[in-house]
């Protein structure tokens, strides 16, 4: 199975914004290169966001073109054979962190946002970081740091904010 086709049955299978998950499914229909960045009508993105359910805590990413704290994320690459992958691989790349697990039950949220090089229509994941996990900055950001989830809002966006509570729903 391709990974346009995987992420079109994880997107079917997503029970919740249903009329957001409809923009992505016609974003799709309309555009069979609609997963690349190349894509200049906007294309799927994949994000995890690492949590430590342990210590209530999760780490985000001061990311260094937009300047705000966010969930690990970004491509999909040609190398991913899943969406879920696609995730799995962002988060373990901009935290640092080996050994990741994404939460079961598939995406959490979607979120679609603008940014400077098209819209993202985001498939938006939880990671749980395994004990002990220690984070190294990539050069994709600016820093990197833990927070405790009643931080979060005030140091990160509603779409940040709402991927939490999404994410601490379902722990």
């Amino acid at each position: 199975m391709s990974l346009f086709d995987d992420t079109v049955l994880v997107l079917k299978g997503y029970e919740d914004q249903t009329e957001l998950r409809q923009v992505y499914l016609d974003h799709l229909a309309a555009h069979p290169d609609g997963l690349w960045k190349a894509c200049g009508d906007g294309h799927i993105t994949a994000s995890a966001l690492v949590v430590d359910p342990e210590h209530g805590r999760v780490l985000l990413t001061l990311h260094k073109k937009l300047r705000m704290w966010l969930q690990m994320g970004g491509h999909c690459e040609p190398e991913d054979a899943t969406l879920a992958q696609a995730a799995l691989r962002e988060g373990a790349e901009e935290s640092g962190i080996p050994g990741l697990s994404l939460l079961p039950g598939g995406p959490v949220r979607l979120d679609r946002h603008l940014t400077p090089c098209a819209w993202h229509l985001d498939v938006q994941y939880a990671a749980i970081a395994p004990p002990g996990a220690v984070e190294a900055i990539s050069d994709e950001s600016l820093d990197l740091r833990w927070f405790a989830y009643e931080e979060v809002g005030g140091v990160a966006d509603d779409s940040v904010v709402r991927l939490l509570e999404a994410t601490r729903d379902r722990l």
